[in-house]
């Protein structure tokens, strides 16, 4: 399969993200009586996953059928206009901003739908087949979210996400087409590396809000050093494992990608939030050393089960090095619980825990 290139349409494009990956990862920051209420937990994974759908959704048509030409610029900026309004609505007070955000989330997901109803008249045979499938298909989503109109209080959104599921649960239902024309792995493996970027920049974003404390002390600065320091063994891991150790020329429907990275976009998220929780020492000391661990937790079951297919087999994980990890985040969790461990010693457990794992698997 030729090596696809990014082009500087989609960083743009994803350069409009930013700010809506950024809305989502401030709604952990909402602290009640010690801990973030369920209420904000869920809106958070209520809020980012259309985000991440959104951007999905486009990455992959551009993937399998998108060229630099004129007519796909054209619809790639006109999805900026609508990622525009999505991202100016994305609230935890849903009902104030419900319409603007269906329009941009519905827009963006139709332009798309039309794309590969436009493509499929140039495409033949296994092509063919699966932009009319993916193009006729999306609609039933996108018509079930629009819906939502009709409803008042909480069936809006039950009907809204209904539509939302339905969206993300139709490329895995109809993989037998999927499969017969392959994902470009080397394309879509650079494509939700630079997303993930845009998550550690989260991370990044946290640290500076430490370093703007209007205190500094010996404790502050060793937090900061000490995050930074964790930043930068998981940027190691994840693309050391990208540029080295994936084989890039496995050809699939490339869902284990795609839907793997849903998960290591949201620990991203939380850990980017556990760093300015963590810091600030708003929670309750129990909820926060397994609000910190439980985000550890989710990006290494994720990166694994996402890396572990897609590696040279004779570079896979085996058995040993999960034991090892695990164990390892198991004794730090049990030692905080057991005892009260300072925050900047808590971070130091997370940085050296990803330099292990980084080491382990680069």
């Amino acid at each position: 399969m030729a090596e696809k290139k990014v082009t500087w349409l989609e960083l743009f494009y994803d350069l409009l993200f930013v700010a809506a990956v950024s809305k989502a990862s401030h709604v952990l920051l909402h602290v009640e009586a010690g801990t973030i209420p369920l209420e904000y937990l869920s809106k958070f994974i209520l809020i980012f996953i259309p985000i991440w759908w959104a951007w999905v959704g486009q990455s992959l048509f551009v993937n399998r059928f998108g060229q630099d030409i004129f007519s796909h610029r054209i619809f790639l900026i006109l999805q900026l206009f609508f990622v525009l309004i999505m991202t100016a609505s994305l609230s935890v007070n849903f009902d104030q901003y419900y319409m603007p955000f269906l329009i941009g989330y519905v827009g963006l997901r139709a332009m798309t739908a039309i794309q590969y109803l436009t493509i499929n008249k140039n495409e033949a045979a296994d092509r063919k087949g699966t932009a009319r499938y993916l193009g006729s298909r999306f609609w039933i989503g996108l018509v079930i979210s629009s819906l939502s109109l009709f409803f008042d209080s909480w069936m809006r959104y039950v009907v809204l996400y209904a539509g939302i599921t339905v969206d993300i649960l139709l490329p895995l239902v109809g993989r037998k087409y999927l499969v017969k024309s392959p994902i470009n792995t080397h394309h879509l493996l650079e494509r939700f590396s630079l997303f993930t970027l845009i998550l550690l920049g989260e991370s990044v974003v946290s640290i500076l809000a430490v370093l703007q404390s209007s205190h500094w002390t010996w404790q502050s600065i060793v937090f900061a050093l000490l995050t930074f320091l964790l930043i930068i063994a998981m940027w190691w891991q994840y693309f050391d494992n990208v540029e080295k150790k994936v084989d890039k020329t496995i050809e699939t429907a490339g869902q284990t990608i795609i839907y793997g990275h849903l998960f290591i976009y949201v620990s991203l998220s939380m850990i980017a939030a556990s760093i300015q929780l963590l810091f600030l020492d708003q929670l309750n000391y129990i909820f926060m050393v397994c609000f910190v661990f439980g985000s550890v937790l989710l990006y290494f079951f994720s990166t694994s089960l996402v890396f572990h297919k897609y590696r040279r087999i004779q570079q896979r994980l085996g058995i040993f090095h999960l034991a090892l990890l695990l164990g390892l985040l198991g004794v730090f969790f049990a030692v905080d619980l057991l005892f009260l461990i300072p925050n900047y010693l808590i971070i130091g457990e997370m940085m050296l825990f990803f330099v292990v794992y980084a080491k382990l698997t680069t």
